[in-house]
């Protein structure tokens, strides 16, 4: 069965090496290898409930820095089991929700862009495939739009810590290994 690891890319040569010297003739094998995203980087992780908007650039020591980020989170009310009237009410109400953190996000990624003043080179996004579409609709982050992308459906709620650990993944060579 294949996994997936991630290796930092300063330590993609090394890692590589003691792996080839490990496994000659197998057991292991490699699959695929995938190269990490260029930086300037743009991360946006959204869910109902939180979101995590970031411009990752330069070199830090445990990779790039966050050169500016916002972490939030707002209130979008959960499925209700009532029936009927209250049921579209309930809808009504998370829709509206929703398109409030979504345009919560729009604006804090605009500034953020503006701010920094940098040219991004991909954009890594992550949570609700649904508000992460909603808010790249908005014409301030056009630029976005044809850049490289890699998602992350799997996340957590957006935290600092999130938002770090997602950076680290987008920006390390993500290695599927065949176990034999």
């Amino acid at each position: 069965m294949p996994r997936t690891v991630h290796v930092p890319a300063r330590r993609f040569a090394g890692w590589l090496e003691r792996f080839e010297a490990n496994n000659p003739d197998g057991p292991q094998r490699l699959v695929s290898v995938e190269e990490p995203l260029p930086v300037p980087l743009v991360v946006l992780l959204i869910r109902r409930g939180g979101y995590a908007v970031a411009v990752a650039d330069g070199d830090g020591e445990d990779g790039p820095r966050l050169a500016a980020h916002k972490v939030g989170t707002r209130y979008v009310q959960s499925r209700t089991a009532a029936g009927g009237w209250s049921q579209q009410r309930f809808a009504r109400r998370r829709a509206g929700q929703a398109d409030a953190l979504v345009a919560a996000v729009q604006d804090h990624l605009a500034r953020i862009l503006a701010e920094t003043a940098v040219t991004p080179g991909a954009v890594v996004t992550g949570g609700d495939r649904r508000l992460i579409a909603q808010t790249l609709e908005d014409p301030r982050l056009n630029a976005l739009i044809d850049l490289p992308t890699r998602s992350y459906t799997d996340i957590a709620d957006p935290r600092r810590a999130v938002l770090d650990e997602t950076i680290g993944r987008a920006t390390a060579y993500r290695i599927v290994i065949e176990d034999g």
